[in-house]
C-alpha cells in the first residue's frame, strides 16, 4: 500500500479498530495503535496519534483517553448499541420464529461485529438457536421487502400461499394464488402476519407472511383503504385469536379475579373490567368466534366462561360437547 494511499485511510482504520478492539475495561495503547496501523501498512508516530484522536472527538465519536502509570490508552467510550441493547436484539432474532436458523446465526454474528471482540463472546454464550422452533422459508425475506414496497408505492401484491404437508414441505395451496391489496404488518403470537385487502370478498383478510412465496409487486393500485381505515389493528389483533378469523361478535365473559393479569394481556388494558363480586369480575370484548377462542377460554379451566350473547354460549357449549364426545369414543 502507497504511503500517501494508507495515510488517507488512517482515520477510518483507527476507528475501525476502536470499535472492534476497544472499550472500557480494554484500552489500546499507544504503541500498540502504532503497531496496528504498521499491520495495515501504515506508518504513525505517538504525535500523530494523538492528533487523529482529537480529529475523531472533534467530529462527534466517544474517544477516551485514560492516563495510568501502566501507560494507558484509548477506547470507545459509547457505540450506537450498547451491550444490553445488543443482548435484546439477540433474544428478539432467537426467539423470532419466523427467522430461519442460518438467518438467526447471520444475524447474530452481524451484531457480534457490532459488540467488538471484547463483548462477542457475552452475546454469543446466548445463542441457543438450533433447538428453537423456526420457519423453513428462506423467502420469507423477500416477501416482508415486497410487502414494505408495496406498501410505499401503493401497488397490490401477488404471492403464492403455502401448506405443510405430511412430508413436512411447504408446497402451494390449492387455488393459493393470491392478488392483494397490503396495508399492515402485525407481529403476533411469534408469527408475522400480513393484513391485506381482498378485493373479491371485499374484506381484510390477514396472511401468514412465512407461507407466502413468490411475493411480487404488481402495477396494479391497492384497493381498501376505506376499509382498512375502519379497522383498529390493536384491536384486530386482540379480538383475533390464533390469527384465525371468525364471525365478530361482542361477548361478555366472566372470570376469577385471579385471572385479570392473564385477560389483560389478552384483550390490552384498555379492556374495561366490571367488579361483579370480590372473586369475580366480568368484561365485554368484540372476538373473532372461532375455535381458537373457545380453545383459549376452555384451557383457562374453570371459572372461566361465557354469559352473553346466548348464541355464542351455546356454540361454546356444543364445541365442548362434540370434543367430549370424540374423545369418549376413542376411550371405548
Amino acid at each position: 500500500m502507497a504511503k500517501s494511499s494508507g495515510q488517507k485511510l488512517k482515520l477510518l482504520y483507527l476507528i475501525k479498530m476502536l470499535r472492534e478492539n476497544t472499550d472500557e475495561n480494554h484500552p489500546m495503547s499507544t504503541p500498540d495503535i502504532i503497531k496496528y496501523l504498521e499491520n495495515q501498512g501504515i506508518h504513525a508516530e505517538r504525535k500523530s496519534i494523538y492528533n487523529d484522536m482529537e480529529c475523531l472527538a472533534d467530529f462527534g465519536y466517544d474517544v477516551v483517553q485514560v492516563q495510568s502509570r501502566l501507560g494507558g490508552g484509548y477506547y470507545l467510550g459509547s457505540r450506537e448499541f450498547e451491550l444490553p441493547e445488543l443482548k435484546l436484539l439477540v433474544d428478539a432474532v432467537q426467539s423470532s420464529r419466523f427467522i430461519t436458523t442460518k438467518k438467526s446465526r447471520e444475524l447474530i454474528r452481524k451484531l457480534e461485529q457490532i459488540a467488538g471482540k471484547n463483548d462477542a463472546g457475552k452475546l454469543q454464550r446466548q445463542v441457543y438457536v438450533a433447538g428453537r422452533v423456526k420457519t423453513e422459508n428462506e423467502s420469507i425475506y423477500y416477501s416482508i421487502d415486497a410487502i414494505h414496497r408495496a406498501i410505499q408505492e401503493n401497488k397490490q401484491i401477488s404471492f403464492v400461499y403455502l401448506d405443510w404437508n405430511l412430508k413436512k414441505q411447504l408446497v402451494p395451496r390449492p387455488n393459493g394464488n393470491k392478488c392483494v391489496s397490503p396495508w399492515a404488518l402485525i407481529w403476533r403470537e411469534e408469527n408475522y402476519y400480513l393484513a391485506a385487502y381482498d378485493s373479491e370478498d371485499r374484506v381484510i383478510k390477514h396472511y401468514r407472511v412465512d407461507k407466502m412465496g413468490q411475493a411480487e409487486v404488481t402495477d396494479l393500485p391497492r384497493e381498501g383503504v376505506e376499509q382498512f381505515s375502519q379497522i383498529d389493528v390493536t384491536s384486530y389483533t386482540n379480538q383475533t385469536f390464533g390469527m384465525f378469523a371468525g364471525e365478530e361478535s361482542v361477548v361478555t365473559m366472566e372470570f376469577p379475579v385471579r385471572l385479570t393479569g392473564v385477560v389483560l394481556d389478552r384483550f390490552g388494558r384498555e379492556t374495561d373490567i366490571r367488579p361483579m363480586s370480590e372473586e369475580v369480575f366480568r368484561i365485554r370484548a368484540k372476538v373473532a368466534v372461532s375455535g381458537q377462542f373457545f380453545g383459549w377460554l376452555a384451557g383457562i379451566g374453570q371459572g372461566a366462561r361465557i354469559v352473553a350473547p346466548e348464541a355464542v354460549q351455546k356454540r361454546y357449549v356444543q364445541w365442548l360437547s362434540d370434543i367430549l364426545r370424540e374423545q369418549s369414543q376413542e376411550a371405548e
